[in-house]
């Protein structure tokens, strides 16, 4: 899958601009105009780097952060912001940034510093839980729970679910799930994957949460709930 990027910026034109050149870089690319947004979206745990606006409606950059980390979510996150002193790098860095651009910025060093936070998250190998309200899909330990009750999967079934939660509130395809999965798009067929979205959804269904996944017709299927589906763009 490609990487997943979060970008928070109240300004509907380096949104738009991001958005499109990162999508050009092969990058999947979600955006929110404001801090409430941007927590809210962030705090599934379903991107791979947060490129977040200091200066925020709502709440700051510095504010949507601290609360990241202090929830334990260690998604790299790169400050972005007009502001170039030394004191402002030194306060997001010490919140637990992983870099720092100033405005305006050369979009050539905003890949390059995307892609080594991608490289070193690789390396290091750490990947927090994924969550969708009350659902917590642990990657580390395989399980997951709604509220504090298990949801017994089998491994095939964990993971699609972690593939679907892992791009929450966006739609994923038949054929994605398929190379995700299966590992190749000739290993089974999409009835398949219908099969197998319906053993996952009886599961979610026992225990109240079924209605977390959801079929996109003519498109694939959503992993997404209320409170996400307020903050989505469009």
């Amino acid at each position: 899958m490609n990487p997943r990027i979060l970008v928070v910026d109240d300004e509907p034109g380096v949104r738009k601009a991001l958005h499109r050149g990162l999508r050009a870089e092969g990058m999947d690319v979600v955006t929110a105009p404001d801090g409430p947004s941007g927590l809210r979206l962030a705090q599934t745990g379903s991107f791979d780097v947060l490129l977040l606006d200091i200066m925020l409606p709502g709440l700051s950059g510095y504010r949507v952060l601290q609360a990241l980390r202090a929830q334990g979510i260690t998604t790299p996150v790169l400050m972005v912001s007009a502001k170039d002193g030394e004191v402002d790098q030194a306060d997001g860095l010490d919140l637990g940034a992983d870099g720092y651009l100033v405005k305006p910025f050369s979009f050539v060093v905003l890949v390059a510093q995307i892609r080594a936070v991608l490289r070193r998250a690789a390396t290091e190998g750490t990947r927090g839980p994924l969550r969708i309200g009350g659902l917590v899909v642990d990657r580390a330990t395989r399980e997951v729970r709604w509220h504090d009750d298990p949801v017994a999967l089998s491994p095939r079934e964990f993971s699609l679910l972690e593939v679907l939660v892992g791009r929450a509130g966006t739609v994923v395809t038949k054929d994605e799930l398929l190379r995700a999965v299966w590992g190749d798009e000739q290993a089974a067929t999409r009835n398949v994957v219908e099969v197998y979205v319906g053993y996952v959804r009886r599961k979610l269904d026992a225990v109240g949460a079924g209605a977390l996944v959801r079929t996109v017709r003519g498109h694939g299927y959503l992993a997404s709930d209320a409170a996400l589906d307020e903050v989505l763009p469009g």
